[in-house]
């Protein structure tokens, strides 16, 4: 019998510019749920054009992943790759975004500005909840983001909502897992591992306050993981740093 799933009959996670993602509940049952990320046409551009983009993104996102779980870094196994359909499927996630446990909310919904003790609240709640404490949060993404880096693959875009904090079965290590490979490649460079590392800092404080000591653990456990390869990488940082800091000065 043929698994099967419409995506007219699922559950629309989130829509960007270049995808749609979805929840999927496969056919016939019980099979298992994947998450399910949909590269549409896109009607300003060529059709042709467009469908070699799609083909080629989702290739490099695909093999990236693979990549990736071939390196230790918790990932989304990958279920299927529809180059024609563009679809790319993976591994549902149960659990919640770091961004959501942290306060931020979900990304797309607006909030309240004045309510930090409420967010502060929240956040209590869900470390609870998974068993974690702030420090130990920070220290799992660290050594992801240290695992994905010693194996000279760049995220693109690492911000606390595409990383997921699994549920826990029993007594089963709290687990950090890494989404969204969409702006992912491959690099060997100095100057664009410290460049994900900053798309991170900034990400911490425009999204979580007060984030300095948090995004402080999160460098700590990345040095220790990836050894005599931080130094180079810490004095690229503070060069990527410096530049931000003038753009944001000139405007």
């Amino acid at each position: 019998m043929t698994t099967v799933f419409k995506l007219d009959d699922a559950d629309i996670i989130s829509q960007g510019a270049e995808a749609k993602v979805y929840h999927v509940q496969l056919h016939p049952s019980p099979s298992p749920r994947i998450c399910i990320k949909h590269r549409f046409q896109k009607t300003y551009r060529h059709p042709t054009l467009d469908a070699q983009l799609s083909r080629s993104r989702l290739q490099a996102e695909s093999r990236v992943l693979v990549r990736c779980l071939r390196a230790g870094v918790n990932v989304p196994v990958v279920r299927l790759v529809d180059l024609d359909g563009g679809l790319l499927g993976t591994e549902w996630i149960d659990g919640m975004s770091v961004r959501r446990i942290l306060g931020g909310g979900d990304e797309g919904v607006l909030e309240d500005d004045d309510d930090d003790d409420v967010a502060e609240e929240d956040a209590d709640e869900h470390l609870q909840k998974f068993a974690v404490t702030k420090d130990e949060l920070m220290r799992l993404i660290g050594h992801e983001i240290g695992k994905l880096h010693l194996a000279d693959i760049i995220h693109g875009d690492l911000t606390t909502s595409n990383m997921m904090l699994r549920t826990r079965m029993a007594d089963a290590p709290a687990q950090l897992v890494l989404i969204d490979f969409g702006l992912a490649f491959n690099s060997t460079l100095v100057e664009d591992k410290a460049v994900d590392l900053y798309v991170l800092e900034r990400a911490f404080a425009s999204t979580h306050p007060d984030s300095e000591p948090l995004y402080a653990t999160v460098l700590d456990e990345y040095a220790r993981v990836l050894g005599k390869a931080w130094d180079p990488v810490k004095r690229r940082l503070d060069d990527v740093r410096l530049r931000g800091r003038k753009r944001s000065m000139v405007g």
